[in-house]
């Protein structure tokens, strides 16, 4: 899957620099072409010559190394299919997202147009400061990918989250990225995600456990495949493309309505409340002597339904989160709503669905055909039902 690939490995000063060389011959294995950047300080832990021998190409260091008529920082943005840093220091992370180019790496980000993917390591104290935090979340919201440390040991004496992802996680990762086609190229991707939030009071609530992270998941694998991608969340969520908060169902319903008729493709990947509260109190409810107290409820809109019954072009994909009878409890729905697809998972699960990183669905279309989607991370089975959705 990786044949001929070209793959931009850039390597910052850190111990976890070692780790990458059995990445370069994973890569090298799989039939990918590599070439290494490589920081003054990652040479303190690496040796150049070993960078050679295993990419089996030189090493890019210095910034004005120029071999040829065009500087290394354009001629290797033009080369690349995919850049990848790793380790990525404190430093370097917080140099991109603040634009400096003062070296080769940052300077090759600078000119770089194509999916850059970043994988930090550093001190668990230095992974919590603030400011590293804001710099992460800066450069999430120009969709660079951000694959985090994991907890540990660390070279420094500490245990904390700080070490350098997984390499097979890292590797998956580029591949997956490598993998994207452009499919949804000029096409409209409206996508809904997170639980809606139905005010009881100023300070109370009914709400539901939607982490939003599968409807995040779809909205960027369609940015990813070329889509003009609108993201309407009750989260707080730093993207690369447009996103609109939204906090109860009427507002979601509205900020739907409003893309409407420009869209593609909508993704109903919310969980939006079934009812909300009849008489919302602009005070405070006080606790009374009465041991219960009665809330009385009414229908919130049936957002999914209504997008059917209206729709001319538009495909129209709504979710179905089930605790039993999966398979028959998503085909009645299906044929309820009127939808072309109904993706359906089972939150009776604690490994898959709410709140965790991993899924595992069934993709019913209007034709009663089901296709089942094993377990596996909410990115990859985002970017299968896109897919489905984008070749029906």
């Amino acid at each position: 899957m990786l044949k001929n690939k070209h793959i931009l490995i850039s390597i910052t000063g850190g111990i976890s620099a070692y780790k990458i060389l059995s990445l370069i011959r994973d890569f090298k294995k799989s039939g990918a072409e590599v070439k290494i950047l490589a920081t003054p300080n990652a040479l303190n832990f690496v040796t150049k010559l070993t960078l050679q021998n295993l990419s089996q190409n030189n090493v890019y260091i210095e910034e004005f190394d120029i071999k040829d008529w065009k500087p290394e920082h354009i001629s290797l943005s033009d080369w690349a299919d995919i850049m990848l840093i790793a380790p990525a220091s404190a430093n370097t992370i917080s140099k991109i997202a603040h634009g400096i180019a003062d070296n080769l790496l940052t300077s090759v980000v600078c000119a770089f147009s194509k999916k850059i993917i970043l994988a930090p390591a550093m001190n668990c104290n230095m992974w919590r400061n603030e400011t590293i935090q804001n710099n992460l979340k800066i450069l999430q919201s120009r969709g660079i990918e951000i694959l985090e440390p994991e907890t540990g040991f660390l070279a420094c004496g500490y245990i904390g989250k700080g070490r350098l992802c997984a390499i097979n996680k890292i590797f998956d990762a580029v591949k997956e990225a490598l993998n994207y086609s452009d499919i949804l190229k000029n096409k409209k991707v409206v996508v809904t995600a997170g639980g809606t939030i139905e005010d009881i009071d100023p300070v109370r609530y009914i709400s539901n456990y939607s982490s939003g992270k599968m409807g995040l998941a779809i909205a960027n694998s369609a940015y990813d495949m070329g889509a003009e991608v609108v993201l309407i969340t009750t989260k707080d969520f730093e993207c690369p493309y447009k996103v609109v908060k939204v906090k109860s169902a009427l507002d979601m319903q509205k900020a739907v309505n409003e893309e409407f008729e420009s869209a593609n493709y909508i993704i109903m990947a919310s969980a939006v409340a079934d009812y909300r509260v009849k008489n919302y109190s602009i005070q405070k409810i006080k606790k009374g002597n009465e041991d219960t107290i009665t809330l009385e409820l009414v229908k919130n809109p049936d957002i999914l339904a209504e997008l059917c019954k209206n729709k001319t072009h538009q495909t129209i994909v709504g979710f179905c989160a089930e605790s039993e009878n999966l398979e028959h409890n998503a085909l009645t729905k299906l044929e309820r709503k009127g939808c072309d697809f109904l993706i359906a998972n089972d939150i009776s699960r604690k490994d898959i669905g709410f709140e965790v990183d991993e899924n595992e669905v069934l993709i019913l279309n209007k034709n009663r055909e089901i296709k089942k989607l094993d377990k596996a991370p909410k990115k990859i089975i985002a970017r299968k039902i896109l897919e489905c959705i984008s070749t029906k």
